[in-house]
């Protein structure tokens, strides 16, 4: 038994892993807890704070661009309508978050360079979409399952957790729909999705470790 988990273990080092998540489904546990299986590096708002030093931007601008991803439209004509992906017009000429997505992107793709890791959320998957050694997971759950959570974990407001809940997602959606010119969440974007209200967290860190060593075989 103990050979078939050592055997797990380092044949799934060799991918990186993605982790995309609704609010409350505990992605971000998931994607530490897999992190700490492996014994690759986790991360998540590392990545803030490793893009503010490297490009010199505070990291609350870095938090900033995605909390104000509230509206699609309105955030598309704040973002500059997608500048950053017409090259006639300079990267001098983008706005302030289409920088930051940009100083964010490059982070990403240096820490995956660098070798086996968990990145949780800030459009990782589509970033790294190129990339054949990477395994891109989407983490959903039922809305009770998420209220639970998001009121013990986070200590919303009983009354309020529902709100702040499609809050959030509307934030991330419309985050990553911007940047990728995809859809958050559908089912196509990602190698695998699962649903952690119903086969519970640590399951889920098994489920997932299993896909991966599923793939390399």
């Amino acid at each position: 038994m103990k050979r078939v988990q050592a055997r797990r273990i380092e044949v799934s080092m060799k991918k990186i892993i993605t982790i995309s998540r609704q609010y409350g489904s505990g992605g971000r546990e998931i994607g530490a807890k897999l992190a700490a299986k492996l014994g690759i590096p986790f991360y998540d708002n590392e990545l803030i704070t490793r893009a503010a030093k490297e490009s010199g931007y505070a990291e609350a601008a870095f938090h900033n661009a995605e909390t104000k991803a509230t509206n699609s439209l309105l955030y598309s004509i704040a973002m500059g309508m997608g500048a950053y992906g017409n090259q006639e017009i300079g990267f001098s000429h983008l706005s302030l978050d289409d920088r930051i997505y940009l100083a964010q992107s490059d982070v990403i793709r240096k820490v995956a360079e660098e070798g086996p890791c968990v990145i949780v959320g800030r459009c990782a998957d589509h970033i790294l979409k190129e990339m054949t050694n990477v395994v891109h997971i989407f983490v959903y759950a039922d809305m009770e399952f998420r209220k639970d959570r998001a009121i013990q974990i986070d200590h919303l407001d009983p009354n309020k957790a529902e709100d702040e809940i499609l809050k959030v997602d509307k934030r991330r959606t419309n985050y990553y729909n911007y940047h990728s010119g995809e859809k958050w969440g559908r089912a196509t974007n990602y190698h695998l999705s699962i649903n952690s209200g119903f086969v519970g967290i640590d399951n889920a860190v098994e489920c997932i470790l299993a896909f991966i060593n599923c793939t390399e075989k």
